[in-house]
């Protein structure tokens, strides 16, 4: 399932991964979903939508957020520690948590949705000088969902890769396999939300577990540096069985992946209790006994 975007640029806003279904229906192909969307209608990322029988996405290329940033604040741990990236972050995300720390642009409420017009488009060229000219030799696409500009990505890679330049993508990992292969060639280093270790904890986020396992296998085993993030919600992801179950799967894949086990706080629609401490260290202790690297972190 292909649409050919061609060179991006401020006008060009058609996507890839997408096919006809039917006369004016379109379906998205870039996440495990697959949303079939009607004549003006948007995916569930907010940010795709079929316009006239054409899949398009407006905020290609054009970014709501950027900083500076430690690398370990991505967190990668083990990925060039002690240096600086320079982070960008678009609008939209292809889940929809209700702890989401920066729900402002991922999932932005009914009403708010920022329009893409007052954003400046980014050229992949003027991006490479602003790296350089920072001083730095790596960029994240990071803060919403990044694989959500995967064309964006796959356009500047090439300048990014001939310039020095790293890239880094944190992501929740539900892509579908055409993106995630088309990806994985250009990626230097990915931190990974592995954000449950049951299907059913994965709907209540409306993700899908295996769509996720598979690109971290995939990306493991293509090269990538992969680091995993699991962030600890009360309820919804504490069972100590499951995380051992999830901490053995990891292990298989390699023992010297690190993980990253992250304390949760009250965001967004998500009022219960932070995440006990005591219960975090237990569960770094039993990872420890399957896993290399293991961090806490948020606390």
């Amino acid at each position: 399932m292909t649409g050919d975007s061609g060179p991006l640029s401020g006008g060009n806003l058609s996507a890839r991964w997408w096919g006809k279904s039917g006369e004016n229906d379109v379906t998205c192909g870039l996440c495990f979903r697959r949303c079939r969307l009607s004549e003006g209608a948007a995916g569930v990322c907010g940010v795709r939508f079929n316009a006239g029988g054409t899949l398009v996405s407006p905020w290609l290329g054009r970014f709501a957020a950027s900083a500076v940033d430690p690398v370990e604040k991505k967190p990668l741990a083990h990925w060039r520690p002690g240096s600086f990236i320079f982070s960008l972050g678009s609008v939209g995300c292809t889940m929809d948590c209700p702890f989401c720390q920066n729900h402002t642009i991922a999932r932005p409420a009914p009403g708010s949705f920022p329009s893409f017009k007052s954003v400046p488009f980014l050229p992949p060229q003027t991006l490479v000088r602003e790296v350089r000219g920072l001083g730095l030799d790596s960029v994240a696409f990071t803060y919403n969902e990044p694989t959500l500009q995967a064309e964006y990505v796959l356009e500047a890679a090439p300048l990014l890769r001939e310039a020095g330049i790293a890239l880094v993508l944190v992501t929740n990992g539900a892509l579908s396999k055409e993106a995630s292969d088309a990806l994985m060639p250009w990626v230097d280093a990915a931190n990974i939300d592995l954000k449950a270790f049951t299907p059913e904890g994965y709907r209540r986020l409306g993700g899908d577990l295996e769509a996720v396992k598979a690109v971290i296998t995939s990306w493991v085993r293509g090269g990538v540096h992969v680091e995993l993030t699991n962030l600890v919600v009360p309820g919804l992801n504490d069972n100590r069985g499951v995380f051992a179950a999830m901490a053995d799967w990891i292990a298989a894949l390699s023992p010297d992946i690190p993980l990253h086990i992250s304390r949760c706080f009250p965001r967004r629609n998500y009022f219960g209790p932070p995440t006990d401490i005591g219960l975090l260290h237990d569960l770094a202790a039993a990872a420890r006994t399957r896993l290399s690297h293991v961090h806490l972190g948020n606390v």
